[in-house]
């Protein structure tokens, strides 16, 4: 049976998933400082500004239910583990997809750039050929009058 696009052999597509699975990881327990960094550290870390800590929020929200809600104490266990997994899903969904996005961004850039290199050399080496034409077409009318003055 034919494969079509088996990631054994594409080193593109499996760079992108793990991107995309590292961002899900740190997605699904992201804590942000946010508070204590100042705003020029924000714009250079990995961080975005305003990005929401969804798995600590879901665990801050579970212990506040414990503490403040008899409905939430009454809740099985199974359902309360249900309640942190989504909200770790949702924060590891929508970090994975920024992460992603983000990576295919960064690969259309360097294609872009390695195909603008590519352009610039070969304009290079055309200009090169031409400059050495030119200089050996030179060298040659030069030695032809230095043999005519020597006899």
């Amino acid at each position: 049976m034919r494969q079509h696009a088996s990631l054994q052999k594409d080193d593109e597509a499996n760079a992108a998933a793990y991107e995309a699975a590292k961002g899900a990881v740190v997605g699904a327990a992201k804590v942000t400082a946010l508070p204590f960094l100042s705003p020029t550290q924000i714009v250079h870390s990995r961080m975005t500004p305003g990005a929401f800590p969804w798995g600590a929020a879901t665990a801050f929200l579970g212990a506040a239910g414990y503490l403040l809600s008899p409905i939430y104490r009454g809740l099985t266990v199974q359902f309360k583990v249900f309640l942190q997994m989504s909200g770790m899903t949702i924060g590891s969904m929508i970090e994975a997809d920024r992460r992603l996005r983000d990576y295919e961004v960064t690969v259309r850039r360097n294609k872009r750039l390695a195909r603008d290199a590519a352009v610039w050399d070969r304009y290079e080496g055309l200009y090169e050929k031409a400059a050495n034409a030119e200089g050996a077409g030179r060298g040659a009318e030069r030695g032809k009058g230095d043999e005519h003055e020597s006899r």
